[in-house]
């Protein structure tokens, strides 16, 4: 009787641990004879599963330990590039995330390495290196307003950058539209209060954040499909 592939259905050759084509370890099914090797069950056959399947997690997933150390050495050298270079940052999150993936590939040898895998490898990655971005940005900010004193430089510059945005909005509108009056005044008093102003700012880096995050993702998911080739553990 042919065997087949619980997920691709393909058939495989009796006595196969793994499958040829997707490479998921196989359930095998011992004679009762070989039972004080395998471990009896209660129909009179014996059940094990492939050697190593342990260092694949549960049904196959990800193993952590190999995976954070992979999502640790890239994400901060990702998160050090998006704060100094924020532009080439963008797509250096994208490779960070996909080398993270070949990394993890390399030291846990998955039999089989999907992309849902590596989006996930790619989200731990794009979660450390945003926090370490977002971090040093805080930081830098806090430093250069408390330490080096030029809070009075940054608010002078945002508070022209108000008024110059708030000069074209009132250009553009109906002077005779009180209403409309009312509402860019309103917006032009948040912007200028000291709410505002941390309320933008986070909500910038917050919106930043998610933006590398997503890439990251994307570049796991990329990373799995260049590098999970069927193969074999060990070969």
């Amino acid at each position: 009787m042919e065997e087949t592939c619980q997920r691709c259905h393909e058939t495989f050759r009796e006595g196969d641990r793994y499958c040829p084509v997707c490479g998921l370890p196989q359930l095998i099914y011992v004679a009762a004879e070989n039972s004080q090797l395998a471990g009896e069950d209660g129909t009179g056959s014996a059940v094990r599963l492939g050697a190593g399947l342990e260092a694949f997690g549960p049904r196959g997933g990800i193993v952590w330990r190999p995976a954070l150390n992979a999502a640790l050495a890239l994400g901060v050298p990702a998160g050090l590039l998006c704060f100094g270079a924020l532009p080439l940052g963008l797509i250096g999150m994208i490779a960070a995330a996909a080398w993270a993936v070949s990394l993890y590939a390399k030291w846990a040898r998955p039999a089989h390495l999907s992309t849902g895998t590596g989006a996930q490898i790619g989200l731990v990655t794009g979660l450390m290196a945003t926090w370490l971005a977002a971090g040093l940005c805080g930081c830098g900010l806090w430093i250069s307003r408390f330490v080096l004193h030029q809070g009075g430089e940054w608010d002078s510059f945002w508070t022209g950058q108000v008024e110059k945005s708030h000069q074209q909005t009132m250009v553009q509108i109906d002077a005779t539209n009180t209403q409309s009056v009312q509402v860019a005044n309103s917006l032009r008093a948040l912007m200028l209060s000291a709410e505002g102003r941390a309320g933008l700012v986070l909500s910038m880096i917050v919106a930043l954040a998610a933006i590398l995050v997503l890439l990251a993702v994307a570049g796991g998911a990329l990373g799995a499909k260049l590098v999970a080739a069927p193969r074999r553990p060990g070969a």
